[in-house]
């Protein structure tokens, strides 16, 4: 299977970081070697939440110590979980010598609340925005937005986990319990030298992004994770710079897919394999009931094909496959499913979930065209010209707005990528995927979504509910350096 061929799959150096709080993570005595994040619940908080973006040192590897980023810690930031109906008001300070945003990946809110490159916070200052929350269910991501820094701030650590949840989720019956059979899934690959966190530089990483030799999940190499016998939810979130993960059990096992971007499906789907490109999340529901060990695996990422430039370096810790053979795999987290645990062991899948309205594409009163470029002449692909990377022709200028859109309007966006599959992200809506390559959508393009995959055409059925006046919504390609090389453009809501 490839990550390119998603029809097949459903048919079955660098300059290192050097050092100064140490990585803390709370609950991790149930957990196996898999670090549980802190759950911060904004009712618990009177609907106040503080963050703090910070410099760190964290040790990935015993004795080996990397000068990291986080929120509230030194790597990564506490999943944060609000609920349907609620205003919550972020404090967010900056504790760096560099700007940065904190941008709500996937939240419907206005535009002067998303946390976009408008939104910066100096450093030594703090941003409260008031977050109405008003959106069903869903996993999300927040994380550094800040124009030219987001590649580099949330490979060091600025990303985390953002959890909504409402009535009619919990009256699903779903695995609920956080840290036990509810888990935070935050997959990242980073590149270590001789154990040490490093970032890479050089002529590539503009074209295709930051990569690395060893993959994290909440910031552990290749952990473990103690499960119950039972049914456990798994909330997975890339949050990797570049890769695409193609994710299955290393047994073959099936899952049930229960959950997009944009919240829970209509229906489970039962599947053996699932893609996440930067940026996606998905929900799953995996069985361990027959209390047999077994890992989370990846395929190779084929986007990294172009140049396979992390296939020689060395690394501490972690497997690491042959890249040369499309058919081996990476672990990214193993299971030990132990009894005594709690979860729900004889709980059944729910096979009808969340009911939803999808706009009718009769209603889409404007059609646009998007095509995500890569410029190869010259040195042009490797980003300095600051034009190579491109969004119809166009790089990036924040003074710039490149669409009007009319708040209530229905929309359908025809995108598309060339020389590589790219991952395409709209800030502010919820979409649904009417048609790829001028065929029906694929299997794992159903549901509400705020990222996908493009390269060949995709019609994109939008619906624009909230309103940016006060500062425009961005779109952009979620290679995370890709967008900081130019592949964004802004719209607003009015």
């Amino acid at each position: 299977m490839t990550l390119l061929d998603r029809r097949t799959l459903l048919a079955g150096g660098g300059l290192l970081l050097a050092a100064a709080c140490t990585r803390k993570f709370a609950s991790p005595e149930r957990a196996g070697t898999l670090p549980i994040p802190r759950l911060i619940d904004a009712r618990q908080q009177g609907q106040l939440i503080s963050l703090q973006a910070q410099k760190g040192e964290t040790a990935f590897f015993p004795g080996r110590r990397s000068t990291t980023l986080g929120y509230n810690g030194s790597y990564l930031g506490p999943t944060l979980r609000v609920h349907r109906g609620d205003d919550v008001t972020m404090a967010v300070r900056n504790s760096l010598s560099a700007d940065t945003t904190v941008h709500w990946h996937g939240l419907l809110v206005p535009g002067e609340l998303d946390g976009s490159p408008h939104q910066l916070i100096a450093s030594g200052a703090t941003w409260r925005p008031t977050l109405p929350i008003r959106q069903p269910a869903a996993t999300l991501f927040y994380h550094s937005h800040a124009h030219g820094l987001t590649g580099e701030q949330v490979y060091s650590g600025l990303a985390g986990m953002l959890v909504v949840t409402d009535e009619e989720e919990q009256g699903l019956g779903l695995p609920s319990d956080y840290g036990v059979d509810d888990l935070p899934v935050l997959i990242q690959d980073r590149q270590f030298e001789d154990g040490r966190l490093v970032m890479p530089t050089g002529m590539m990483i503009a074209s295709q992004g930051r990569r690395g030799n060893t993959i994290l999940v909440n910031g552990a190499p290749t952990p473990r994770a103690d499960v119950p016998n039972g049914l456990v939810r798994l909330r997975l979130v890339n949050g990797s710079n570049a890769r695409i993960y193609e994710l299955s059990f290393s047994d073959d096992r099936t899952f049930h897919w229960i959950g997009t971007e944009g919240g829970l499906l209509a229906r489970s789907v039962e599947l053996q394999a699932i893609t996440l490109a930067p940026g996606q999340r998905a929900e799953i529901l995996v069985s361990f009931a027959d209390g047999q060990p077994v890992s989370l695996v990846t395929g190779q990422d084929a986007n990294a094909s172009m140049m396979g430039m992390m296939g020689g370096m060395g690394m501490m810790g972690g497997h690491h496959d042959d890249e040369d053979d499309a058919s081996t795999t990476e672990t990214v987290l193993a299971f030990s499913p132990r009894p005594g645990l709690g979860g729900r062991a004889a709980a059944p899948v729910p096979t009808l979930l969340a009911a939803r309205t999808v706009p009718d594409p009769d209603a889409a009163v404007t059609r646009r065209r998007f095509v995500l470029n890569m410029s190869t002449e010259g040195e042009g692909m490797m980003g300095s010209d600051g034009d190579a990377l491109t969004i119809n022709d166009r790089s990036f200028d924040i003074g710039r707005i490149d669409e009007e859109v009319r708040l209530g309007d229905v929309e359908i966006w025809k995108v598309s990528g060339r020389k590589m599959p790219h991952p395409f992200h709209i800030h502010g809506v919820h979409f649904d995927v009417l048609r790829r390559d001028g065929d029906d959508p694929d299997v794992l393009d159903q549901g509400p979504r705020d990222t996908i995959v493009v390269k060949e055409a995709v019609e994109l059925l939008v619906r624009f509910d909230q309103p940016a006046t006060k500062a425009p919504f961005m779109y952009h390609c979620h290679i995370l350096e890709h967008e900081d090389e130019g592949m964004m453009g802004q719209f607003t809501v009015a």
